[in-house]
């Protein structure tokens, strides 16, 4: 069983555009209790984004390849020198007791593939603790509270196949764990749903650490408000349930899901 500690951690920011937010997420980082490394990933470099890395002093990756959401995360993935990884996205907020908390729990796992944890949403100055849509994501999420049903491929898959409860920024990876490309190319809201798929076919654990340490912002101009407002992930959303029950069923459950993802907007 490996033993972590935060300096073998790397945040991964994932920079887009100009986000009003990004010194804020980075400020964030800069205060956990455990401090381990930050670097700055984009495939839009800008005067904002070069601004924030030098003030910061962290290193700018620029991703010159194809760009999609997949290819920016595993890009600045691929970055990373540590063994665990966490790509911070850029609008977020980190609580200063996440990276402890999760390494805490790496270091009490059985074959540890991910580590995420409970989220709280950010909407303007306001935080939201709870609204339905985080109810019913928690509510997924019960079986995994137990360390042994974090291993069961059988638990997982159920736990993924209602839909997608884990928060994709309060997500470590354990790199040694997983493949060189994590993220699939193609999808644009459920790249990270397709993740947790693939990989709940593994051996391993998903660990999951049930106290709300990191702030999800939902804004107007987020990724999640785009494709809900341009009907995008309905389609995707449909594949993905293909994946876990036959078509009928994926087709009425996604009607319900559908409905209660308006909560985004």
């Amino acid at each position: 069983m490996a033993v972590y500690s935060a300096s073998q951690h790397t945040f991964v920011v994932c920079a887009y555009g100009e986000s009003p937010y990004l010194s804020q997420c980075i400020d964030s980082l800069l205060a956990q209790k455990e401090r381990g490394r930050i670097l700055i990933s984009t495939s839009t470099p800008n005067e904002l984004i070069q601004k924030t890395a030098e003030k910061y002093q962290l290193p700018l990756f620029v991703n010159q390849g194809r760009q999609s959401i997949a290819d920016d995360w595993n890009f600045g993935y691929r970055q990373a020198e540590t063994p665990l990884i966490t790509i911070a996205h850029q609008d977020d907020i980190y609580l200063p007791e996440y990276l402890s908390e999760v390494i805490a729990a790496l270091n009490q796992a059985s074959n540890p593939l991910i580590a995420f944890t409970d989220y709280q949403e950010l909407r303007g100055d306001s935080v939201c603790e709870s609204n339905r849509l985080l109810s019913v994501k928690r509510t997924l999420l019960t079986p995994l509270k137990s360390r042994r049903m974090q291993s069961s491929r059988f638990v997982r898959r159920r736990v993924l196949s209602m839909g997608s409860p884990i928060c994709c920024p309060s997500v470590t990876f354990v790199r040694d764990a997983l493949p060189k490309e994590v993220f699939a190319y193609g999808y644009k809201s459920n790249v990270d749903w397709q993740a947790w798929e693939k990989l709940s076919r593994q051996k391993g654990s998903f660990v999951y650490v049930c106290k709300p340490l990191m702030r999800h912002r939902i804004h107007a101009g987020s990724e999640t408000t785009r494709v809900l407002k341009n009907h995008i992930r309905g389609n995707e959303d449909y594949e993905m349930f293909c994946r876990f029950w036959p078509a009928p069923i994926a087709k009425l459950i996604n009607r319900v899901y559908s409905g209660a993802e308006k909560s985004n907007g």
